[in-house]
């Protein structure tokens, strides 16, 4: 078998929207440069993402000169959207922790609150001070992460989804099979490794920047929404629950953490280092 190899890099711009292939990212203490740096709150500062959502999959934003968003839909004008003002914030709540964020202008609200038939504000992470902390459990002090739910990336590996894609194709609902990666929203994709080396690994190389590997991902309801179409099935937290359950988790993908910074690119080497 070839060493295994970078094989795809995603950027999600904002925080549940559809990702955006890249051929190559800078890597920064929190994540992967220009990654989950905006989400949507509800009127009670709570974050939205496509597990109340799923149409969100449908929304779409690209990075812009100057920090910016240009953010379109199927059927809707486009719209561009600056970086807000840092002195205009409030502090949100994401999942079980919070964190202070700016607020863009009126006309991204509506925009995106006309998509999603709720109200809903765009709101945005910039000074690094804002930055959450890693759980400690895992994290070591000093190491945050952006609006990502828990870690900076998530490594998810080729080999391993054509395992999980043979299980549903033998269980309850092939037809909902065989499940694209996007169901997994990761961030770096590594090919040419057995199905589940993933699992053993505790330190990788990608290229020249080193992570340590931390902690399996436990999968949501999101894994269940076609990315296309926004329809939601049964696979593969079904299948999950069969062959990858790690008490009330439902197991694909590792979370990491970065030692160094640098730039990865596609086709760049994954070197085990522990």
């Amino acid at each position: 078998m070839l060493p295994p190899v970078l094989s795809a890099v995603y950027i999600h711009p904002v925080k549940s929207l559809a990702a955006r292939a890249a051929d190559e990212a800078a890597v920064e203490p929190w994540g992967l440069d220009g990654d989950r740096r905006w989400m949507l709150i509800d009127h009670e500062n709570r974050v939205v993402t496509q597990r109340q959502q799923p149409c969100m999959a449908q929304l779409s934003a690209d990075p812009v000169p100057g920090g910016g968003l240009a953010v379109s839909a199927p059927g809707a004008p486009s719209l561009t959207v600056e970086v807000p003002d840092p002195a205009r914030t409030v502090v949100a709540e994401l999942h079980r922790s919070k964190v202070e964020v700016a607020v863009a202008a009126g006309e991204a609200h509506a925009w995106f609150s006309a998509r999603l038939g709720a109200e809903v504000r765009l709101v945005h992470l910039d000074a690094p001070s804002h930055r959450r902390p890693v759980d400690p459990e895992f994290g070591r002090p000093g190491e945050t992460v952006s609006l990502a739910d828990g870690f900076p990336l998530l490594l998810t590996a080729s080999a391993s989804l054509d395992a999980l894609n043979s299980w549903v194709a033998r269980g309850d609902h092939p037809d909902e099979g065989p499940l694209p990666m996007n169901r997994f929203r990761p961030n770096v994709v590594v090919d040419g490794t057995e199905p589940w080396a993933e699992d053993g690994w505790r330190r990788i190389a990608i290229g020249e920047v080193a992570f340590r590997v931390v902690k399996p991902c436990g999968r949501c309801v999101i894994t269940t929404t076609d990315q296309r179409t926004a329809e939601r099935g049964k696979e593969p937290l079904r299948t999950l629950a069969r062959h990858r359950r790690d008490g009330k988790h439902l197991l694909f993908g590792q979370n990491m953490i970065p030692e160094s910074t640098g730039v990865i690119r596609a086709g760049d080497p994954v070197r085990v280092l522990g």
